[in-house]
């Protein structure tokens, strides 16, 4: 005879207690896992710890205070005084130090993308395309030192631009000399020299258009001037939001190019906002002063950034 007070198998598995164990067993191994992630993201996190998160403590802390740069007992809290000197009345840090940085980023954008889009065009409609695309990425493996150094010669009274100039019937022109024209001058090379990196991105782009909207234009009898404008531009959008974020921010943290170039001259009429920092902290040892300059520095990045993504978002909403 069965015992029906005896609760069966399945009775003892839905049984709260043993709903309870499952619960348990399912925490245990999570908290498990959890744990073993955790392990394997140490060394990231350690890196990013020692390498990203006390340097940017210690920067916000040296923003709001005067140190020279040796002894850590030295340094003087002052508020936000180092950013009041930033913008006060004489100061070069606004004009023309920033304005130089802004003008500086937006000429290396609008020469580098407006080359890059017509080689990329070019090369996606030649032969040998791999042997293009690498010619034009050798400036991005040379040194900046070397080429700056290379333009900096060919701007000279006797070096190669003006030799041209003066075959053309033209005056030599003191490119990096004259403030006038020392600027635009830098510009050009540091768009001549990220190019090549455009190129690469813009071709990707013009490779991952459909075959079938150029055929569907042919058959409209639409021209190339119309194709490129209507199809070509619109459908590389996304390629061409990525060259221009990454370009402006090339721009606006540019330092090397022109300390090999002009070391920021003549006065400062090329000086920006990273060789600025760099002098504030090294040459003169105004610490405070740099690291305020890095934080507005930060800001305009962030700023330029968030607003060339938000045109490019509603330029697509729009099409």
């Amino acid at each position: 005879m069965v015992n029906t007070l005896t609760p069966t198998t399945t009775e003892r598995a839905h049984s709260p207690s043993s709903a309870g164990l499952a619960v348990d067993d399912r925490s245990r191994t999570r908290r498990r896992q959890v744990v073993v992630a955790y392990v394997f993201l140490a060394p990231t996190l350690l890196f990013f710890a020692v390498f990203l998160i006390l340097p940017l403590g210690f920067a916000v802390l040296l923003s709001m205070s005067r140190w020279a740069g040796f002894d850590l007992g030295d340094i003087d809290p002052v508020g936000l005084d180092n950013f009041t000197d930033l913008f006060a009345d004489g100061s070069t840090f606004l004009a023309p130090i920033l304005t130089n940085t802004l003008l500086f980023a937006l000429g290396t954008v609008a020469l580098a993308l407006a080359g890059s889009v017509l080689v990329a065009t070019c090369i996606d409609n030649l032969r040998f395309q791999g042997l293009w695309r690498t010619l034009y990425f050798l400036p991005i493996v040379t040194t900046v030192v070397a080429v700056g150094n290379v333009w900096k010669y060919m701007y000279e009274p006797g070096g190669l631009v003006n030799g041209v100039l003066n075959a053309l019937g033209l005056g030599s022109v003191a490119f990096l000399q004259d403030p006038d024209t020392a600027l635009p001058s830098v510009v050009v090379v540091q768009a001549w020299a990220s190019v090549g990196s455009a190129i690469l991105v813009l071709t990707a782009g013009l490779k991952s258009i459909p075959e079938s909207y150029y055929e569907a234009a042919a058959l409209d009898g639409a021209g190339p001037v119309t194709v490129f404008w209507k199809i070509t531009l619109p459908l590389l959008r996304p390629s061409l939001l990525f060259v221009c974020v990454t370009q402006f921010l090339t721009g606006l943290q540019s330092f090397a190019l022109i300390i090999v170039m002009t070391k920021g001259g003549p006065g400062d009429a090329t000086n920006v906002a990273a060789l600025e920092m760099y002098r504030q902290a090294f040459s003169y040892g105004n610490w405070g002063i740099a690291s305020a300059a890095a934080f507005v520095l930060f800001v305009v990045v962030l700023a330029v950034t968030l607003a060339q993504l938000w045109i490019f978002r509603r330029k697509g909403e729009d099409a």
